[in-house]
This record gives C-alpha cells, structure tokens and sequence, in this order.
C-alpha cells in the first residue's frame, strides 16, 4: 500500500524560518477549488467534476516544500441550500473560515463578480480571516478578460485583500499563487510528515473516487442524490479487494446507475478500480452494488451513517 496515508510517521522538526498553516478554499460551486488543490499537491486528492457541488466533506490536502507546509481544506461550494444535506454542507464550509490562518476566496475568471461571489465577499469582510482573491479560469474568454478582472480588483481593493489571477486547470501562475500563499503564513512547525498529502484515510478516498465516476458518466441525471459506503476491504498479497455500496434514493436512479445488462455499472466499476489501482498503487478488485434509500439526503440519521454530519472546529 502507498505510505502517502499512513498518519503515522516521524514528524520533523521545522527549521528557524519555516512557515506553516491551514488556509480554507472558499467559494461557488464548481469555481475550481478542488482542481487548484490537485494542482497544488501534485496528486489527486479531491475528486473534481463538471458537475457542481461535488466536493461534499472538508477535505484536507498537504504541500510541504523546503520552505512551509501549506495544509488546504477543501470545502463544498457555498450554495443556497434545498435539502438537510446541503444545510449541512454550507454550514461546514462557513465554520471552516473561522478555523484557518488563510482564505483563497476563489471565483471564476471567465465571468464578471456576481450576486453568488458578493455574498461570499460580504460573509468573508465580517470574520477576521486573511483572505486572498483567487480569480481561476483566466484562460478562458481571453477577450473580456481586462472587465472581467476590472470587477475583481474592484472587490479586491475595496477590501484590501490581495488578487492572484492564474488557471488552476492549465496550472498557468500557480507558483506566483504558492508564493503569496507561503509569504501570508506566519512562522510554524510541520503538522504533519512532510511525505503525508492528505489526513483522510484510503476508504474515505476509495469512495470518493467511485462517487467521481458516477459523477462524470451519469451528469445531470444523478446530480447528487448518490452516496458511497465502503463496506468492505480485504488487502491481500497480491490483489486488494474491495466491496462498496452505491447509495441512491430513488429506484429510477438505480436503474441508471446499473444501467441496461448493468453496462453503466461495469463502466463506473472499471474506470473507478483504475483510479483506486493509482491510490494504493497494487492491483484491486472492486465489488460494487446499488441500494436505494429513500430521502436520505434528508434524514440526519441516515446522513450520519453515510459520514455527513456537521463537524467541529
């Protein structure tokens, strides 16, 4: 198994001018959190999507350089809630900002400020949290670029918050990124080993990467009424095998998740054991099945049982 999750290990001890802390990744659905921290890191840690919302539990992600150790909390975008679940979900990312020593408040360079970015803006001006104006996506309409960052610098300026433009997906100017983020930290010791990228054990992962590939097959047609149980894991010598539950609330949906002669099922199957074969670095054996829970996004109980609960600062 890799040692990138073992939680274990020797911490060192940080030298005179290391600098260290939590920053939180704060914004709209879908504006490229999870991307920028992939980028970050260096390896896939958050699932990412073309559907939005699809980063559910405050994921941690770890840098550790010569210089710092820069641990990122990944949190769901902050929406206007419809059920439980997405009560809970905007909950958790707004307490996050009063647990870090950094906000990269992220928006999307390819659009103007919007109603959805102010209110993050005028959430952020009431905390006492550093924050700095990640404006992502400036690859994309190069042409109304000079209005779109106009808009920006504006909310920038007027809060006094410094702006770092880059494209987490292309990775264009993310060391200039890296740098401000490192230079806004104060002076700190590791938190965790320098060889660590994530504090979320493997099943936690596992199950991510499956619900990613649900996400990317199925799109609007199971938007985010699908939760993942790992149910089971049995490391053997030479083949990891590894049994997971697909949680949906509806039998239609079930339908789609499996699919005609289960051929969707067999898709999701095989692309998500290739991701799971990258995470633990030896060959797996996926076992998946769909169960259908009605109105669990819902239901607190049933939302504890699958992990969703809110946490703690």
């Amino acid at each position: 198994m890799t040692q990138d999750f073992d939680l274990n290990p020797t911490i060192p001890a940080a030298p005179a001018d290391f600098r260290s802390g939590f920053v939180a990744l704060i914004g709209r659905p879908n504006v490229g959190k999870s991307t920028l921290m992939n980028q970050l890191i260096g390896q896939k840690v958050a699932i990412t999507s073309p559907v939005a919302q699809t980063t559910r539990n405050r994921l941690r992600g770890i840098l550790s350089t010569d210089q710092a150790q820069i641990i990122f909390v990944d949190t769901p975008g902050i929406h206007k809630p419809h059920h439980e679940l997405g009560k809970i979900l905007v909950k958790n990312a707004r307490s996050t900002v009063g647990a870090v020593d950094l906000v990269v408040f992220i928006v999307d360079g390819a659009v103007p400020l919007g109603k959805g970015d102010q209110f993050i803006a005028d959430f952020l001006v009431k905390t006492e949290a550093k924050v700095i104006l990640g404006v992502n996506k400036i690859d994309q309409r190069p042409d109304k670029r000079p209005e779109i960052l106009a808009s920006y610098q504006a909310l920038a300026t007027q809060n006094h918050w410094q702006l770092q433009e880059f494209s987490a997906l292309a990775g264009d100017r993310l060391p200039e990124l890296q740098d401000k983020l490192i230079q806004a930290l104060d002076p700190g010791p590791y938190y965790y080993p320098p060889d660590l990228i994530t504090d979320q054990p493997e099943r936690f992962i596992m199950a991510e990467l499956i619900r990613e590939q649900i996400l990317l097959h199925t799109r609007q047609e199971i938007p985010h009424s699908v939760a993942i149980a790992i149910e089971q894991v049995n490391e053997g010598e030479e083949i990891t095998e590894v049994r997971a539950a697909i949680n949906v609330e509806r039998n239609s949906q079930k339908g789609i998740i499996i699919g005609k002669k289960g051929a969707m099922l067999k898709t999701i199957g095989t692309a998500a054991r290739q991701q799971i074969q990258k995470l633990i670095a030896g060959k797996v054996y996926l076992e998946l099945f769909v169960k259908v829970q009605p109105k669990w996004r819902q239901s607190r109980t049933r939302l504890a049982e699958l992990g969703y609960r809110l946490e703690d600062n």
